[in-house]
C-alpha cells in the first residue's frame, strides 16, 4: 500500500505518490483543481491504481506558525474530500515546499515553461517525502 501526497492550488493540484515500503516519495502529476468532480475522478482512479492507504495534504502555514487564508482553502478542500474518498486524510505541514521544488527543478536545469508543469507535483513529492522521513525516524 502507498501514500499520495497533495499540493493544493486553485489552479492545479500536486499529485505524489510513495513505493511500496514507504521510503521514497515520487512526483506523479498535477491534476487541474477545476472542474472539481473532473479532478474528483482522476484522483479516485489513482488511488486504485495505485493501492493507496492515506491521503497526506500539505497544510500551508506562515513562517511563525500561524495559518492564513490559504489554509482555511486547503480545511474547505478536506472538508469535501473527506466524504468522497475511500481512504483516511491527513494534514502535514507545507512550509516552503513550493519554494524548495523550484530550487530542485532550477538545479536540475528544467525550463522555466517546464517548471510551471512540474513544480506542483515536486512540491508534493517534497511534503510526502519529509512525511516519509518522520515515519523512519
Amino acid at each position: 500500500m502507498r501514500i499520495l501526497a497533495i499540493d493544493h492550488g486553485s489552479k492545479r493540484i500536486g499529485i505524489a505518490v510513495s513505493d511500496e515500503l514507504k521510503m521514497i516519495a515520487q512526483p506523479l502529476e498535477f491534476i487541474p483543481a477545476a472542474p472539481f468532480p473532473a479532478f474528483l475522478a482522476r484522483l479516485n482512479e489513482l488511488i486504485n491504481v495505485k493501492e493507496v492507504e492515506l491521503i497526506l495534504i500539505g497544510m500551508p502555514r506562515n513562517m511563525d506558525g500561524s495559518y492564513g487564508s490559504a489554509a482555511q482553502k486547503v480545511e474547505e478542500f478536506v472538508e469535501a474530500l473527506k466524504g468522497l474518498v475511500s481512504v483516511p486524510v491527513k494534514l502535514w505541514d507545507e512550509r516552503l515546499t513550493s519554494a524548495q521544488a523550484n530550487r530542485v527543478l532550477i538545479q536540475g536545469n528544467v525550463r522555466r515553461d517546464e517548471r510551471k508543469e512540474k513544480v506542483d507535483a515536486m512540491a508534493a513529492a517534497i511534503l510526502l517525502q519529509s512525511y516519509l522521513d518522520g515515519l523512519a525516524g
